[in-house]
């Protein structure tokens, strides 16, 4: 009903506009005195007129489409219309009615009048609905100020979308930008009213209740400044999610939303060579193992959207993986997924599994990665974390894998716990295995992932959730980040890279210290740290460093073709000797004698310096540990950062 209304509707201004062109034509070509001989031509015309003109717009869809979104390229579309109808007009006079008696200038002023009109009568609607609606919107309750950081091309799409979208309840007041050929100056009808410095000022002045940063080529350093200014003002802060969306033309108000840790971060978009990546896994049979975890599951999204013959899910987790799968097969329907449940250090079943699905390209995930826990648990990380990549390795030379990619960490460097020397451990097998195999063994070796299973980021979350107090080991502890997807698509970057034997370090960026990083996520939930909620330390866990690295000492480095991605030296050992101590460890797990396991993973990772038990620094991380574990609420706790360094507080330690 509705529908049909407005068909009529615009039918009826159609039908005065041609009218009113016509007349005004006629007005125009006799300065407003019409000859009484051509009001008879006038009447003679305007059935065939009407009908002509009215057709034709028809079938170029004007009678279609919706004028409050009109553009620019809805004008040509218009022009279009109307040249063809004043063609069509101009063969019936001459044809039908006869060009003598009607003055050629009439023909066409009506054109270019109708074509004015036309255009005019959309853009005025455009007008009054994106200025006069928003006036009366933000005077509605529950409709939000906004103002806008950033003047250009994502922040006029946004402006624009506020505005004519009557169903969004904001209102933009004005924009923020330093470029100063802007200021001052107007854009969709709406001012830029200063830079950044003055942001928290016209918060106050113009009543903001929301910013919207509208840069998606921001870096993490002028997103923090933002966000500070925003949070002094006690304003909410929003962004867009990144250039690549702006790119592909899907910035949109649905796509803002809240300022997170990784936007902080500044992690540059991450350029892969997409037609490398889909030779190196187009069409190829894929096996990932550690499939259901963090970085598993986001290798195997990676790869799917490579178009594999075969996607082979391999994980001992039956709920995660069971998700998993069910993911991939709604979002890539055509693609064959294999879940399979199964563990890495059963050789029998990971042999079965290479013998049935004949893997082409091989993802290695699976690992013990949680630093304290391995530290009590030494016969199972080493038994799963060394013995369970043997394994796979082997089964991966044994039915001849075309690559074999081995996911490790920056913990394998000089390692000072038990989960760092048992991933340098598996690293040494494989590369040693690269010498003697026609499969490809690479490995590729990058720090913390934000986001993912128990790491640093949901724990802090969490416990700001419960009131607090965010627990941080030591004030001075630094680690490496990158995002899970950015962490994937390099390691298959890496993977399609690799002849064989090398290490890929990939780039970590600067370091954060994880005391800035949990203060970060007390502001971007709205809170204020050290009043709202505290921030304790609690000591180094056993194992832990302050910080982390990524390159051994004699290993070198290389660049590589890609700007993130850096090459190691590889380093060689004897074979055999690497052979027999492997067996060794693995006779130590099954006896679980934890000291055999740990003087042997010293033989085979020379460079494993484990805290020495005896020191009374060392005794007094496990006191820590075990106080923790007890349920001991006594911490060391933080007593008042803002009046200086932090100073440490708590009971005396024994």
């Amino acid at each position: 009903m509705i529908m049909q209304q407005r068909t009529w509707l615009i039918l009826g201004l159609k039908t005065v506009i041609v009218l009113v062109s016509f007349f005004l034509a006629y007005l125009l070509r006799f300065d407003f005195q019409i000859p009484a001989a051509q009001w008879r031509v006038i009447g003679e015309l305007l059935v065939p007129l009407l009908a002509i003109k009215l057709l034709i717009f028809t079938r170029f869809g004007m009678s279609h489409g919706w004028w409050r979104y009109v553009s620019l390229a809805d004008v040509f579309d218009v022009f279009k219309a109307n040249l063809v109808a004043s063609l069509a007009l101009l063969v019936y006079v001459v044809f039908v009615h006869g060009l003598t008696g009607v003055p050629r200038a009439v023909l066409v002023l009506d054109g270019i009048l109708c074509f004015l009109l036309s255009c005019g009568v959309r853009f005025l609607t455009r007008a009054f609905r994106e200025n006069y609606f928003p006036r009366l919107r933000s005077k509605e309750a529950g409709t939000a100020r906004v103002l806008i950081v950033g003047a250009g091309q994502a922040g006029q799409m946004l402006a624009r979308e506020v505005r004519a979208n009557p169903a969004i309840k904001k209102t933009v007041v004005g924009f923020i930008d330093d470029d100063p050929l802007k200021f001052k100056r107007r854009f969709q009808g709406i001012a830029v009213l200063g830079g950044q410095e003055q942001l928290a000022e016209l918060c106050r002045k113009e009543r903001v209740q929301e910013v919207i940063i509208a840069i998606p080529s921001a870096s993490g350093k002028q997103l923090r400044r933002i966000v500070e200014r925003c949070q002094g003002a006690g304003v909410d802060c929003k962004t867009l999610p990144g250039v690549g969306d702006l790119i592909e033309g899907r910035v949109s108000i649905q796509q803002v939303r809240p300022v997170d840790v990784e936007d902080l971060l500044g992690r540059e978009a991450v350029r892969i060579e997409v037609d490398r990546i889909k030779a190196f896994l187009g069409g190829k049979r894929v096996l990932v193992t550690g499939a259901a975890g963090s970085i598993g599951s986001e290798i195997c999204r990676q790869v799917a959207r490579f178009g594999p013959a075969k996607l082979v899910l391999f994980d001992n987790a039956e709920s995660p993986l069971f998700f998993v799968e069910k993911e991939l097969g709604e979002c890539f329907p055509d693609i064959p997924i294999a879940a399979i449940i199964g563990d890495v250090r059963y050789r029998a079943r990971v042999e079965a599994i290479f013998d049935e699905f004949q893997p082409q390209v091989v993802f290695h995930a699976a690992a013990y990665k949680h630093v304290p826990m391995m530290e009590h648990n030494p016969a199972e990380a080493a038994n799963n974390n060394v013995r369970g990549t043997k394994i796979v390795a082997d089964a991966a030379h044994e039915f001849k894998v075309e690559s074999f990619v081995m996911i490790s960490t920056d913990k394998a460097v000089n390692p000072t716990n038990i989960m760092g020397a048992t991933k340098r451990a598996a690293e040494l097998y494989v590369q040693d295995l690269s010498r003697r195999s026609k499969t490809r063994f690479v490995t590729v070796r990058f720090g913390n992932v934000l986001g993912s299973a128990g790491s640093v980021v949901p724990i802090f979350r969490s416990q700001i959730v419960a009131g607090g107090p965010v627990k941080v080991t030591h004030p001075e502890v630094t680690r490496f980040f990158m995002t899970i997807p950015e962490a994937s698509q390099l390691v298959l970057q890496a993977g399609s890279m690799g002849r064989g034997g090398e290490i890929f370090l990939l780039d970590m960026g600067e370091p954060v210290k994880i005391l800035h990083l949990a203060e970060q996520l007390i502001r971007l939930s709205g809170l204020r740290p050290y009043e709202d909620i505290d921030i304790v330390f609690t000591g180094l866990r056993p194992g832990e460093k302050l910080y982390e690295e990524l390159l051994l000492a004699g290993e070198g480095v290389l660049p590589t073709s890609h700007a993130k991605i850096r090459v190691a030296r590889a380093s060689f050992g004897d074979s055999a000797a690497l052979a027999r101590q492997m067996e060794e460890l693995y006779e130590a797990e099954r006896a679980l004698d934890m000291n055999r396991v740990r003087a042997l993973l010293r033989q085979i990772v020379p460079e494993y310096q484990p805290p020495d038990p005896g020191k009374p620094e060392y005794q007094q991380l496990f006191v820590e540990a075990d106080r923790r574990q007890g349920g001991d609420a006594s911490v060391i706790r933080l007593a008042d950062r803002r009046r200086g360094t932090p100073r440490m507080a708590g009971r005396a330690q024994p």
